[in-house]
């Protein structure tokens, strides 16, 4: 009956295990092997090159800036990005009223594709914002942000902002509602104020919400690609070690246009290969000091 049993369980296994095999492990490793070639996606003479698309890409200006940009991105992205969302989590469970209505509304723009937010977002940018900077007659407004170089990255933040925080503020509300109200109502009445609350009692209980959603909007940051996209295709051009580039060209665009746009699949592997295990070692970083900071608490 146990022999039985064990083959039910590896025939009902058998068809997600093999889609994993098939579309994540294999391709993994043949895109490994790939990154040591000179394959170019054309020709059939594929040559085995070892390390070589690796020396080639760290002393290549637009992959070091656009690592450094996606850095930066990130650390940006990811403090607004929970700030404003642990903001929103907290209106929406007091006691102001509309507060389900209110849920709904900051949800939903996590609903709008990416490609058509960036565009949308572009239009803003590019006509609303300076048309209101004109008439209202305020200098830094009249300027698209996503026009400079220098905030660029701060404009790509803003909108990722807006689309993603409504998404992460679900999380921490179930993090803040799985916490006894008893709890907040006894140190209110042994006279906390709402400051102390908040930090001794609320934010300590709710340490698991913040590991998750530091890896989500982490990951979320490190892998931004549509929006990249659609709002400024990795404009406008900088200058960086005497070479003209994009400067909000992020990794995940920037191995893209190398694999397809320059046609260096090659190359553009070997970038994904780099990317996968930094993306890898950040996270588990991310997670073992949060998971050591919930210990604590």
């Amino acid at each position: 009956m146990r022999t039985k049993n064990r083959w039910v369980n590896v025939l009902f296994l058998f068809p997600a295990v093999f889609a994993f095999l098939m579309v994540i492990v294999v391709p993994f490793f043949v895109g490994i092997y790939l990154s040591m070639t000179n394959w170019d996606g054309v020709n059939p003479n594929v040559i085995f090159t070892g390390l070589q698309n690796y020396t080639t890409i760290f002393q290549a200006p637009e992959f070091l800036y656009s690592f450094l940009a996606t850095t930066a991105f990130t650390a940006i992205n990811v403090a607004l990005v929970n700030a404003v969302a642990f903001g929103l989590a907290l209106l929406v469970t007091s006691r102001v009223r509309g507060r389900n209505v209110y849920r709904a509304a900051f949800f939903v723009p996590n609903l709008i594709g990416g490609i058509v937010l960036g565009y949308i977002w572009q239009f803003i940018f590019n006509n609303v914002l300076p048309a209101m900077g004109r008439s209202l007659g305020l200098g830094f407004l009249q300027t698209s942000l996503i026009a400079k170089a220098n905030l660029v990255v701060l404009g790509i933040s803003l909108v990722n902002t807006w689309q993603y925080a409504g998404y992460i503020m679900m999380i921490y509300v179930a993090g803040i509602q799985a916490i006894p109200a008893s709890l907040m109502e006894a140190a209110e009445t042994d006279g906390a104020n709402y400051p102390t609350r908040l930090v001794r009692i609320l934010m300590p209980m709710m340490a698991s919400a913040f590991t998750i959603c530091l890896f989500l909007t982490l990951v979320n940051s490190f892998k931004q690609f549509d929006v990249n996209v659609s709002l400024t295709n990795g404009g406008p051009a900088t200058i960086f070690m005497m070479k003209a580039i994009n400067s909000s060209e992020f990794l995940a665009l920037n191995i893209y246009n190398t694999a397809f746009a320059r046609s260096k699949l090659a190359q553009g592997q070997a970038k994904a290969v780099l990317f996968f295990v930094v993306l890898v070692v950040v996270s588990l970083i991310q997670v073992w000091v949060n998971k050591r900071k919930e210990v604590e608490m």
